[in-house]
């Protein structure tokens, strides 16, 4: 054991196999006072394989609705099903939140995952607090609510019963399809102007998605999700999400035209931005699969953030400065207006919540 800088990676056993993951190490947390290292002892062979298998923690919920002041999202608070991603975006600026739990940002935050079931009886009872005031419900801010092992533990689902029943708007962020499976309950809420749902669409190149979002399902099954949701009378936007400088930002005007002729009537886009140990993950996962381009890739990120890896501050780390980023507002913008992604958002209805009756109460009488 070591003492950690914040910069070396803990070593992973020779013989674990990573396929189908984003991070190839385990990043020490910056409040880990240690590094570890996988040193051989003689005892492994090639035939003894290990594969990075997914390992899920139940945890028991003590509160549902997370709070947030940020001055750079339109919303003020969320629902966050599950800590850690299956998804294993390289990219994702969640990673860090792992390391509040002691787990590593890079592989574990993929592989090490905590499933919150029995949030919607927690979130049951924050609706019904006579304090309580609606507005809208965002999930998907911070980690996947449709990651692959909702198909098990349903926690999301759980989540959007107790909205529904409540006329509570929500607003879902998603890269998964099995936000599909979920239309018998945003059908209607859409229908009363009480749902709306992004899809994240990073690439149209399916070894490029596949290398930086191993989890996720391919871009074309993406946009046929936008599809069936706008089938089903669901709004949908499109987040191009992040864009990623010399990677793939020439396809910004191919994503946004394929999203709209799937169904999607509105549109954003959101920079790369590596906050504290994504910045080291993301660079090795350059180094690995994209070594002719890491250093220009590079190049742009810093230059979009004032010669940094990430500038945190308000109003820059969504976006980022200067000649790159202006480009690509005017690119963003005028393709947008092009192809009629540029409505006005039509707001989600908060007048129609009214905590459901419980069994045993008294009915009001209709006059």
């Amino acid at each position: 054991m070591g003492r950690a800088d914040g910069r070396d990676d803990a070593t992973l056993p020779a013989h674990l196999r990573l396929r189908g993951r984003g991070a190839a190490s385990n990043v020490v947390g910056r409040f880990e006072p240690e590094t570890r290292v996988h040193e051989p002892d003689g005892w492994d062979r090639p035939e003894d394989e290990a594969v990075a298998r997914t390992e899920v923690t139940r945890e028991r919920p003590r509160s549902a609705i997370s709070r947030n002041s940020s001055p750079d999202i339109p919303f003020d608070r969320s629902i966050n099903p599950y800590r850690g991603c299956e998804h294993g975006c390289i990219y994702c600026f969640a990673r860090p939140s792992h390391a509040y739990l002691n787990l590593s940002p890079g592989l574990d935050f993929e592989t090490k995952l905590i499933a919150r079931p029995g949030i919607g009886a927690v979130l049951e009872r924050e609706l019904r607090a006579t304090s309580y005031r609606p507005a809208v419900m965002a999930i998907g801010t911070n980690t996947d609510p449709y990651q692959p092992i909702e198909a098990d533990y349903r926690v999301m689902r759980e989540v959007l019963e107790v909205l529904a029943a409540f006329n509570h708007p929500v607003a879902i962020t998603t890269k998964g399809t099995l936000v599909e499976r979920d239309l018998d309950l945003l059908a209607p809420m859409a229908a009363r102007g009480l749902a709306h749902v992004a899809v994240s669409v990073t690439t149209l190149d399916p070894a490029v998605a596949r290398a930086m979002e191993p989890r996720v399902p391919a871009p074309r099954r993406r946009l046929e999700t936008i599809r069936r949701l706008a089938a089903a009378g669901v709004p949908v936007r499109v987040m191009v999400a992040p864009v990623v400088p010399a990677l793939t930002d020439h396809e910004l005007e191919a994503i946004l035209a394929a999203a709209k002729e799937a169904g999607a009537t509105r549109a954003a886009f959101i920079s790369l931005r590596l906050p504290r140990e994504v910045s080291g993950l993301f660079q090795d996962w350059l180094a690995r699969h994209f070594p002719d381009r890491a250093a220009h890739v590079m190049g742009r990120v810093r230059e979009l953030h004032g010669g940094q890896d990430y500038d945190a501050d308000w109003g820059k780390r969504m976006t980022g400065q200067g000649l790159w980023a202006d480009l690509m507002r005017q690119r963003f913008r005028t393709a947008v207006a092009r192809l009629g992604l540029d409505a006005p958002p039509v707001p989600l209805r908060t007048d129609l919540f009214a905590p459901p009756p419980r069994p045993g109460d008294q009915l009001a009488l209709a006059l």
